[in-house]
């Protein structure tokens, strides 16, 4: 099996011993995206909209630093820190950016600390 590493200055630089993507076996698989600014590394926004905004441009970024979009993603991973109170605004920015039919996902409540959402992707590449 081979593994391609996939980076963008477009999104934020991995803050651990991570990649922001890799490319494996016909897919690229995504770290979680959280909304950092990729230029100043500060937190983007205060409300679930406003970061869930911000986290799918990261993703996006991602995606088309190998010619991908949403259109490709067939898996998603979110976690929100308040599932119960932020679901609803997070769906409203996230079905925007996602096309039908709709990747499968799984939404979880996590600790993010600071953040609000936090979301990763699998894409096929065609």
């Amino acid at each position: 099996m081979t593994r391609l590493q996939v980076t963008t200055d477009l999104a934020p630089s991995p803050a651990g011993p991570y990649s922001q993507a890799i490319v494996a076996n016909g897919f690229l698989f995504t770290a979680g995206q959280t909304p950092h600014d990729p230029r100043t590394d500060a937190r983007v926004g205060i409300t679930i909209e406003e970061q869930t905004v911000q986290a799918m441009e990261n993703l996006s970024a991602v995606l088309d630093a190998h010619g991908l979009d949403f259109s490709h993603v067939v898996k998603a991973t979110v976690h929100l820190h308040h599932p119960g109170r932020d679901f609803e605004g997070f769906n409203a920015v996230y079905q925007k950016y996602m096309v039908a039919p709709y990747p499968a996902r799984t939404t979880v409540g996590s600790f993010l600390g600071d953040f609000l959402v936090e979301i990763d992707a699998v894409a096929v590449i065609p």
